[in-house]
């Protein structure tokens, strides 16, 4: 299985931009959030892996296949790098992950039977309830 381990680091594109949110003064002048950018097509991963990750519905994975992590949850900046990694690297399990392959059944003997005894005796019920038709 491949991880961003296994990516060469020129591949994966990773600035800090200033963040939002808890931080107060602080927030306004340290750019401690994260941008991850991984472009799947010019990567060296196996063409099977870009095909799979290139399918994958997520609004992470822009039209032009460019991988898009905004990492800014932790007010450290080193805790935001490893925060988008690991994302990527679960983003990559998601695209390796085999699925598996679905047999179509058929019901069984029994299954039948018994579907066919409940429509008749259902019927029969449904027949006994309607009006005669002889006249007396």
């Amino acid at each position: 299985m491949i991880t961003v381990e296994d990516i060469p680091d020129g591949e994966i594109d990773i600035s800090a931009i200033r963040a939002s949110g808890p931080g107060g003064q602080h927030v306004n002048k340290v750019s401690t959030a994260i941008h991850l950018r991984f472009d799947i097509m010019a990567s060296s991963l196996p063409t099977n892996v870009k095909t799979q990750l290139s399918r994958l519905s997520d609004r992470r994975i822009s039209a032009d296949n460019v991988v898009h992590i905004k990492a800014r949850q932790f007010r450290s900046r080193e805790k935001n790098r490893l925060d988008a990694i690991e994302r990527l690297n679960k983003l990559l399990a998601k695209a390796q992950m085999t699925r598996k392959v679905r047999r179509p059944t058929k019901p069984g003997k029994a299954a039948v039977r018994k579907r066919l005894d409940e429509k008749s005796r259902l019927g029969r019920k449904k027949e006994m309830r309607r009006k005669s038709t002889e006249w007396d």
